[in-house]
């Protein structure tokens, strides 16, 4: 039975290493880059297969009416062990094409979608194997025949896939050189909550605790975007930055991976879905490597910005690491960690150097200044969760600072605790989604959440404050947050995180909120794509759209006297 289970094992772990290789066409197939990846992964994917399998046979001999002693390689089990084992990996294989439906080039998705009708083949194949073989005929013809399906329904889909196609070039864009001229003199300011709620914070909003949101839904325009699948903030700060899906702009998750101590081999860009592949970063087998500022393949929209000589400021925006060239000053979203020590501050995150000073200053004093009005939430939460919210207050007050002292055209900062928060505390906010809140906790932690989206709430009391009749501010989040899961809670509680209650997996709706003289107060207006925000920014200033964009100018979010006299401007692209 093991020695059958362990041949199990190591045809479902061939399947895996064919699905990391459709997913990821830049990975050559030379043995000697390929080889210790392989081998890393299919150790691993053996021993969980084999394990599965050998429960399988074990079941069937405690259980089965005959008798069963199989060979050390029984036609007859791996036979039936192939047909459930391709099944399997064709079900998979198919959810994957679904699960990175927005994130994979066509030719990926048409190598994948051979790779399951090669699966499936191959385990009716087996299947028949298993059927016939019981009327006789001689065992070497049927391990032959065995054999051979097993290679092939590993070898077609490589063969199909081909050699692996090098990533393009990296696009590194530099903020000298004028493309076109700004045609707005308007300032934009756009504040940004990670995994932020529209549903929460409405209701929040209608009872008079966002009353600065509240006045934005009341007098603006709001539409729900549409965002990425599988999320993540890098990826879906990629889209809203270049008005360009992954398959253009390079970022379709949050980190590359690399097979630990071979730093010099090609990374993996996506790790396969279904397959409990997280375990691998783990264990130790891949290392993670974050998406950086180099890693874009696509202009993103502070560069198109600065080229047309409109300054920028940039607070805590995803992949703005190493600090990129722009008219105006970054800090970076690698700035301030709050950890174990307290908050640690790196001056390489922040351009131009000159203003590493008064980014210093700022952070300074906002640490000094205590919890503020968060202090008595902070003071209920446990201490590994109160990090967030101050990091947020901290970078809030550096972005002031700067903006007073070195003012810019367009402004972004960026809140993460919302997302933090929701994922621990979305529980007690919710309490009817997940029936098992206490009273006593519902009334010390469902204001956790709520009081998180206050601190963005008293930014865009400041943002309104500051606008000028011209000027345009947004609200935006890039995807929602919901209720873990029952099936998820439960393995958060056995292996994981047993706190954990909100996810953004299934990628709830993001949101838009756009305020302004120019804006048409148009209520709810119809559903929209994270990829519409850069050219709707475009358009407001007057730039011209990249047509290779995969987003389009939202122009029902202004007023007809706006819009008619700002006709939509094109140019081929903003990469060069």
């Amino acid at each position: 039975m093991l020695t059958n289970a362990l041949v199990a094992g190591a045809l479902s772990a061939a399947y895996v290493i064919v699905l990391v290789l459709l997913l990821n066409p830049s990975l050559p197939t030379a043995p000697r880059s390929l080889g210790p990846l392989v081998w890393s992964i299919g150790a691993y994917y053996t021993a969980g297969s084999a394990s599965i399998a050998y429960l399988l046979l074990l079941l069937r001999r405690l259980f089965g009416r005959a008798s069963f002693s199989p060979a050390w390689m029984s036609v007859t089990v791996l036979a039936w062990l192939g047909s459930v084992t391709a099944g399997a990996g064709a079900g998979v294989f198919w959810l994957n094409i679904r699960s990175y439906a927005l994130v994979l080039e066509a030719r990926m998705t048409t190598a994948l979608a051979q790779g399951v009708i090669v699966l499936t083949a191959a385990a009716m194949l087996f299947l028949i194997i298993a059927l016939l073989q019981r009327y006789g005929g001689r065992r070497v013809v049927w391990a032959a025949w065995l054999t051979t399906i097993a290679v092939a329904s590993v070898t077609v889909p490589l063969v199909l896939r081909g050699r692996g196609t090098p990533a393009p070039p990296v696009i590194r864009p530099a903020a000298a050189g004028r493309d076109v001229a700004a045609a707005a003199s308007a300032r934009v300011t756009v504040i940004a909550i990670e995994g932020g709620s529209l549903e929460l914070i409405a209701a929040a909003a209608a009872e008079g605790r966002l009353p600065n949101i509240g006045r934005l839904l009341d007098t603006g325009a709001t539409m729900h975007l549409a965002t990425l699948r599988p999320t993540s903030s890098e990826a879906v700060w990629a889209a809203i930055s270049t008005g360009k899906l992954p398959q253009k702009n390079g970022i379709r998750s949050a980190a590359v991976y690399r097979l630990a101590g071979h730093p010099q081999n090609v990374p993996v860009q996506l790790l396969p879905d279904y397959c409990f592949a997280s375990a691998l970063i783990r264990s130790g087998i891949l290392e993670e490597e974050r998406q950086t500022s180099a890693s874009l393949q696509a202009t993103p929209l502070w560069t198109a910005l600065s080229r047309a000589g409109i300054s920028v400021g940039l607070v805590n925006v995803p992949l703005t690491h190493p600090p990129p060239p722009v008219e105006g000053f970054v800090v970076s979203d690698g700035y301030a960690r709050m950890g174990p020590g307290g908050v640690t501050m790196d001056a390489t995150h922040v351009s131009p150097h000159a203003i590493a000073h008064d980014v210093r200053s700022a952070a300074t004093a906002a640490l000094g200044a205590g919890d503020g009005a968060i202090a008595a939430t902070l003071a209920v939460m446990p201490e590994r969760h109160r990090g967030a919210a101050r990091t947020d207050r901290m970078l809030d007050a550096i972005g002031r600072a700067l903006h007073l002292a070195h003012p810019t055209q367009v402004s972004v900062t960026r809140f993460e605790s919302p997302d933090t928060a929701g994922h621990y505390f979305l529980r007690y906010a919710r309490p009817a989604s997940f029936g098992d809140v206490s009273e006593e906790d519902r009334r010390r932690l469902g204001g956790v959440l709520e009081a998180h989206y206050a601190l963005v709430d008293e930014a865009v009391g400041r943002a309104v404050g500051g606008l000028g009749p011209d000027d345009l501010l947004f609200v935006i989040s890039g995807f929602g947050i919901e209720p873990l899961g029952i099936g998820k809670r439960i393995l958060e509680r056995l292996v994981g995180d047993s706190d954990v209650s909100g996810t953004h997996e299934a990628a709830p709706d993001g949101f838009l909120i756009a305020y302004g003289g120019q804006v048409a107060r148009a209520g709810q207006l119809r559903r929209g794509s994270v990829v519409d925000v850069a050219p709707t920014l475009l358009y407001f200033l007057g730039l011209p759209i990249g047509r290779d964009m995969d987003g389009f100018a939202r122009v029902d979010l202004f007023q007809s006297a706006f819009t008619g006299e700002r006709p939509m401007t094109f140019i081929p692209t903003y990469d060069r």
